[in-house]
């Protein structure tokens, strides 16, 4: 290897990019260098977000300053640390982090912010799973919802990665959840996570089964990334007085009827969230409140906490992950695997 190459090797790096066509391929660009208060991550796993498919179809751009290149979030280590950083970062580090953009990548530059150290029962393929999904989640119920003990939270889509992340951190407030999925697989997964009760919404109007289940009164939450299809429903199932958390728009974007109205009559709060678009500032004080309150219960409580992990792909089959996204046959999170864990 000439000393050019050895050269580019070392400022190189591959990532994942999407063409002109929307199509992801592989190819070699610069490596990323730690700007001011921000740390060097040699990226072992990402996780796929519906963000990423909204992404590469041009419909979701990621926020200003953030990085072009697909993913959420990564694990790995850290391999330099820049200037003006203030925490007591190792080279070496195991970590994961909440991204803007560039997990789908070898290496990532983030602000040390919103990196977090890798709880000890984890593999680095493991820990992939956990930034963006239980950071949503618990932005969804504790700084949107502010869910209190015994309330009842309907969580939409269950078995998806913040779905079963919202599960064991409703579980984890003393509250109870309630879920829908598409498929009895989906389900029964979803009610082994500790679900109080599951309703297919493709066979049954969850409606009924929500105010069934809650002998009339409704969820006090509801977590919504559904939208326009649901929101008959959703309004039906929610309690009076009750908060309905709409963060994704999956069912579309229009609503045609008497939604005010039917609100208004349940004083019902509709609020709304997005975390990517969030100021470094909020998002900072998430992963500080998530690192204190959440982290230690992935190896302290009994049974411990656990991101769950459908399937892992390799770099160079990222294609495929995105298709089993797209057709909803995941339960739980599918890793994409960069580098050694």
């Amino acid at each position: 290897m000439s000393k050019q190459q050895m050269q580019e090797e070392k400022t190189s790096m591959q990532a994942v990019c999407v063409d002109e066509s929307g199509k992801l391929d592989l190819k070699h660009i610069p490596r990323p260098e730690p700007k001011d208060g921000q740390l060097l991550m040699r990226v072992a796993a990402s996780a796929l977000n519906r963000a990423d498919l909204l992404q590469k179809r041009g419909l979701y751009p990621p926020p200003p300053g953030a990085s072009e290149i697909l993913g959420l979030e990564a694990s790995g280590v850290i391999t330099d640390i820049g200037p003006g950083v203030k925490g007591n970062w190792k080279l070496g580090s195991k970590v994961m982090a909440l991204l803007g953009g560039g997990g789908y990548a070898e290496y990532v530059a983030v602000p040390e912010e919103l990196v977090m150290p890798v709880p000890s029962p984890l593999t680095l393929y493991q820990a992939a799973a956990l930034p963006e999904a239980w950071l949503t989640a618990y932005q969804l119920l504790h700084f949107i919802a502010k869910v209190k003990p015994n309330e009842t939270v309907l969580i939409h889509a269950g078995a998806s990665g913040i779905g079963t992340a919202a599960i064991q951190l409703v579980r984890l407030s003393r509250a109870i959840p309630v879920v829908t999925a598409g498929s009895s697989e989906q389900l029964q997964f979803a009610e082994q996570m500790g679900a109080a009760a599951g309703v297919n919404y493709k066979e049954e109007d969850f409606s009924e089964k929500v105010l069934q289940f809650t002998e009339g009164k409704g969820a006090d939450v509801i977590l919504d990334c559904v939208g326009g299809s649901f929101w008959e429903k959703n309004i039906c199932s929610l309690a009076t007085d009750g908060r309905w958390v709409l963060y994704g728009m999956l069912g579309g974007k229009t609503a045609d009827g008497d939604l005010l109205g039917k609100l208004l009559r349940k004083r019902g709060n509709l609020l709304c969230s997005l975390l990517r678009s969030r100021s470094l500032q909020y998002k900072a004080e998430l992963v500080r409140s998530f690192t204190e309150q959440v982290l230690p219960h992935f190896q302290s409580t009994d049974p411990p906490l656990w991101p769950v992990i459908d399937s892992m792909f390799n770099m160079e089959d990222v294609e495929m992950a995105h298709q089993r996204m797209e057709a909803n046959k995941n339960i739980g999170k599918i890793i994409i695997k960069i580098g050694n864990s």
